[in-house]
């Protein structure tokens, strides 16, 4: 992953622990006020968003953990690769879009980064600039010429 991806998964973690446990831990404090709990849904809310919480963090951590964070800028190449940025034009409508090839965990498409492991990378990888690729999306068979390749 990325140092800006493990950054992010850094975040959650910390805004889990510091902000989401004392709150729920005070919601779950107030409910066992109420009484009975065993018809008290506030409670079991409370409770299931705990679990929630708590197995968000434990994975969280463990993909810290084994995470294998690589340096973009100091990548180069004029092959696509895991962190470079590619520019593409679809050869059925002239339409250019612009990827990131990052991790997993930091993958978000309306920011431009694309999964490693997505169809599109996977058919990216390997290529430089002037290649064209063919991508089988769930729309149909999909063409795309690679302008640019570069790490930023």
């Amino acid at each position: 992953m990325t140092p800006a991806g493990y950054q992010a998964l850094e975040d959650e973690v910390s805004h889990l622990k510091g902000t989401e446990r004392p709150s729920i831990i005070r919601m779950i404090a107030e409910a066992r006020a109420h009484g009975d709990l065993s018809e008290n849904a506030e409670y079991h809310a409370a409770k299931e968003r705990q679990s929630f919480i708590e197995g968000r963090v434990m994975e969280l951590e463990d993909k810290l953990s084994r995470a294998e964070v690589i340096d973009v800028s100091k990548l180069s190449g004029k092959t696509v690769k895991f962190g470079a940025t590619v520019t593409l034009a679809d050869e059925d409508t002239d339409a250019k879009v612009k990827y990131q090839i990052v991790g997993d965990m930091e993958s978000n498409a309306k920011e431009g980064k694309i999964s490693i492991s997505s169809p599109i990378a996977r058919a990216l990888i390997g290529k430089s600039a002037g290649d064209t690729v063919e991508v089988a999306a769930p729309g149909g068979a999909r063409s795309y010429e690679i302008l640019k390749v570069q790490f930023v």
